[in-house]
């Protein structure tokens, strides 16, 4: 059946933002070497011919944004919040309160605060929560592979159903998933679960993050995607092992795989597109950082074109957008990332995690972030800060998007309002999400993105 879904982001003032066209395909007539700025591609289907409509209309988007920022045209901003089910459901010192929270807790935050919703929502289908082996909370068709209703992963499901929800409208019975009310059983606990309320309705983009534990972790948690928990941390030759076919760390390694493209084909099905974002911050000084960080900038190349291959290719994955996101080359920490890039043929988007500066104290000689906005135009991709504790307009920085119009910027969790890792106190205060969510150069959930379902294989019943 051919759908036809519109995914409506009202948001920040409809008005009195220039050119504000609906967001829907466009194709400008690239500049690059004719004189005119340089632009980004807006075809998805250049790198995948087979990309799914609804993902060729979110990267055309994202694509056209990019090309108003680089031609000095009105542009704006789609805000986006990243959102950590397994530490809502299961953390009771995770966030603002002392409890265990709503699975979407910091989503629907954003509305408590604003009266508006994200633009996007980004969710992690790892690193699990310290159990043995990939697991899910109830068996579904999409995960009969993997061990079911195990104690703290029903927040995968969580996270599958949150991503449609946003993207769709749902969840709905007929999915298979919450029920009407919005609410499931939760068959470990034995307690209803409820996903926040967002109307019903279509409300925007969805992502996901994928904080892997190393292949062949007995546990699934996340001092398992440290490298100074993995293998390579006593092997050197371990890394490397990882990416080579007929070894037993490469078949780990396609395991995981498994686990992620089970979960990411059920929403293909679903006609619903994915920016994912593998293996980010890969540019960790040696020895710091997550597994895959701070290894020879070639073969973590080909642990990211092995995994476009897998996902693409063997298992057919055609609505995905691939987010490359680097930590802030800071000289300390993050190094520069230009030789860790795979190449523009298996990469959409690229991103900085952006943790190096503060609002009161950017780093470098121009505005906040701006180091890094500048440092990745060389991509010739759209930009994002793929994390950031910060909303990008605040107190001391309410200009932020004047001098740097990323196209996307997402909070990092429980930072929109909290921050428990260095001191007791609220990383963004109110008036700064207000500020940020009410800006005209912002996009939040709902405003008009033209999607085309034509590849729903199983569609919903209205």
């Amino acid at each position: 059946m051919q759908r036809r879904r519109l995914i409506r982001l009202t948001g920040a003032a409809a008005v009195g933002v220039a050119a504000a066209a609906p967001l829907a395909v466009w194709a400008w007539p690239d500049g690059n070497g004719t004189g005119g700025p340089r632009t980004v591609p807006t075809d998805l289907r250049a790198r995948d011919p087979q990309a799914t409509a609804a993902a060729c209309r979110v990267y055309a988007m994202l694509a056209g944004l990019e090309n108003d920022a680089r031609r000095g045209r009105p542009s704006r901003t789609v805000i986006g919040q990243h959102v950590e089910l397994q530490n809502e459901r299961y953390n009771p010192s995770y966030g603002d309160y002392r409890g265990t929270k709503q699975p979407g807790y910091y989503y629907k935050k954003v509305h408590d605060i604003t009266g508006r919703l994200p633009g996007f929502v980004e969710l992690d289908l790892g690193p699990g929560y310290g159990q043995p082996g990939w697991a899910v909370g109830t068996a579904r068709s999409y995960n009969k592979a993997w061990p079911a209703c195990r104690p703290y992963w029903g927040y995968i499901e969580d996270a599958v159903d949150l991503a449609v929800g946003v993207w769709a409208g749902l969840p709905r019975a007929v999915d298979g998933s919450y029920r009407t009310s919005g609410t499931h059983r939760e068959c470990a606990a034995h307690a209803d679960v409820s996903l926040p309320h967002n109307g019903g309705r279509p409300a925007g983009l969805v992502g996901f993050s994928f904080h892997q534990p190393y292949p062949g972790s007995p546990v699934k948690g996340f001092a398992q995607t440290l490298h100074a928990n993995s293998p390579g941390a006593k092997d050197p030759g371990w890394f490397g092992r990882v990416v080579t076919d007929g070894t037993a760390e490469h078949q780990a390694l396609l395991h995981d795989l498994d686990f992620l493209a089970d979960h990411i084909g059920y929403l293909a099905g679903q006609g619903v597109p994915v920016l994912l974002r593998p293996y980010h911050e890969m540019n960790a000084a040696p020895g710091h950082g997550f597994w895959w960080a701070g290894q020879d900038p070639s073969t973590y190349r080909r642990l990211w074109r092995l995994t476009y291959d897998y996902l693409v290719n063997r298992r057919g994955l055609h609505n995905l957008l691939f987010v490359w996101s680097p930590n802030s080359w800071d000289g300390g920490y993050g190094r520069s990332p230009a030789k860790y890039y795979p190449g523009g043929d298996c990469v959409d988007v690229v991103g900085v995690d952006a943790y190096s500066d503060t609002p009161a104290k950017p780093l470098g000689n121009g505005a906040w972030t701006e180091i890094w906005y500048r440092g990745l135009e060389e991509f010739d991709r759209p930009r994002v800060v793929a994390e950031s504790f910060y909303v990008p307009l605040n107190a001391a920085q309410p200009r932020t998007l004047t001098r740097t119009p990323w196209v996307m910027w997402t909070v990092w969790g429980q930072s929109l309002t909290y921050d428990n890792v260095s001191a007791p106190r609220a990383k963004n205060t109110t008036g700064d999400v207000k500020l940020t969510y009410g800006s005209s150069k912002l996009i939040t959930g709902g405003h008009r993105i033209q999607v085309d379902d034509t590849e729903r294989r199983s569609p919903h019943k209205a």
